[in-house]
């Protein structure tokens, strides 16, 4: 792995993979969709949805023609944290793809058809998840968790603000928040530096010198146990809990990380499948993860259930929280953690597009160019006392937040989730 510097002083960093006639480039920029405006929520994600549809001066059909003749995937996505765009092609058309996507970056058409088009699907998409007990949970916890601050606002946007976006606020989000200072570049494959230097400067040279974004407030979820519940006339419940967890440059990461792999990351491996699946069979699947973000960072979990086994599963959870929290983990988990978490990882560098992307997330998280060699040491570091230090840090069940979406019996909200009832 290398840091290219263009001629023109753009940075990228490359692995060279010359055995594959393929190229794969990913490219984020900081600031996402929690950056849009309250009442166009959704900005960032349309305009990651309509940017691959014209540009320069090639239509919405002329362009999706070209990329399909040369087999090239292009295509935009937008976070929370970030807006991105990806390429992937044959290497002999890798000039080709550079240009359509900088011209797609620098000089998209937003033409009215394309846009109304997505538009119309994306609204269709949140019509359908106004029914959808999943987005329900998921859309009403980070509004539960985070209050006023944008962390609560839905990337994809609402009914509402989607409708309320209009083409100048797609282009100005073009002009504005796209820039070569907040841009981060991972490229994988049949390339070599050399190459790659004056293909950055032919791609990314007319982007603004500096994007326009402001910084997102930093914050942290509901500090005190809350439970909301969302009437769905259903069977079944889905189940979204969570709290405080890390953030990525938090030095507890690692010990996190590991202690969230024996909680309930590991699949049959973990403490919460193992309590609430095998022994019981109340659930399919429960699971937990860490979700660290720029501003804040949390742990968070979820399962789905029968109506009548929601509030036993729940109390579950949160007497798993509380052994841990006052136990810790045993030695034998600790190195099966260890074992997997450091196993596994080579096999998520399959294809040149997912390198390309941990590529980029590394940078993202300001993690050195050599970071995948130090991964296994910093994993192995981690010790019993630093998993129970960090549990007692953040397993508290009284400060669960809980919401639950269907018809759960013998179980009350409480705290804020009660309030906005």
């Amino acid at each position: 792995m290398t840091e290219v510097t263009s001629p023109g002083g753009i940075k990228a960093w490359l692995v060279e993979e010359p055995s594959i006639p393929i190229v794969s480039m990913n490219v984020a920029w900081r600031g996402g969709a929690s950056l849009d405006p309250a009442d166009k929520a959704g900005l960032a994600y349309l305009v990651s949805s309509t940017m691959d549809e014209g540009a320069g001066e090639l239509d919405s059909k002329a362009f999706q023609e070209r990329l399909s003749d040369l087999a090239i995937q292009l295509g935009f996505d937008a976070s929370k944290d970030s807006f991105s765009g990806s390429i992937k092609t044959l290497s002999e058309n890798t000039d080709e793809a550079f240009r359509l996507f900088g011209t797609a970056i620098t000089d998209p058409r937003f033409d009215e058809e394309p846009v109304e088009r997505i538009r119309g699907q994306i609204l269709s998409s949140l019509d359908r998840k106004l029914s959808d007990p999943d987005s329900l949970a998921g859309r009403a916890w980070f509004e539960l968790a985070f209050g006023d601050h944008p962390y609560a606002q839905p990337s994809e946007g609402t009914m509402d603000t989607m409708a309320a976006i209009t083409r100048e606020d797609l282009a100005a989000f073009a002009r504005t928040r796209i820039g070569r200072d907040n841009m981060l570049i991972g490229v994988v494959g049949d390339i070599t530096a050399e190459e790659l230097g004056p293909l950055l400067d032919k791609t990314f040279s007319d982007l603004p010198a500096k994007a326009e974004i402001a910084a997102i407030p930093q914050t942290a979820p509901l500090s005190e146990a809350a439970v909301k519940i969302i009437p769905q006339d259903i069977p079944q419940s889905v189940v979204v809990f969570g709290g405080q967890g890390v953030k990525r440059d938090d030095p507890d990461y690692y010990a996190a990380y590991v202690l969230n792999y024996i909680l309930g990351g590991g699949s049959f491996q973990s403490r919460l499948t193992e309590e609430i699946r095998e022994k019981r069979g109340l659930v399919y699947s429960v699971y937990s993860y860490l979700y660290p973000m720029k501003a804040a960072g949390l742990q968070m979990g979820g399962f789905g259930t029968s109506n009548s086994s929601v509030k036993e599963a729940l109390d579950l959870v949160e007497a798993e929280l509380l052994r841990i929290r006052e136990n810790g983990v045993t030695e034998e988990e600790l190195a099966a953690a260890k074992t997997y978490l450091n196993g596994s990882f080579p096999l998520s560098l399959s294809s040149n597009d997912r390198i390309a992307d941990i590529l980029v997330a590394m940078q993202f998280s300001n993690l050195p160019i050599d970071y995948l060699n130090d991964r296994p040491n910093l994993i192995n570091s981690v010790t019993q006392d630093d998993i129970k230090r960090v549990a007692q840090k953040l397993l508290d069940p009284d400060r669960l937040i809980v919401v639950v979406a269907g018809k759960p019996e013998n179980l009350e909200e409480k705290g804020k989730g009660a309030e906005k009832n």
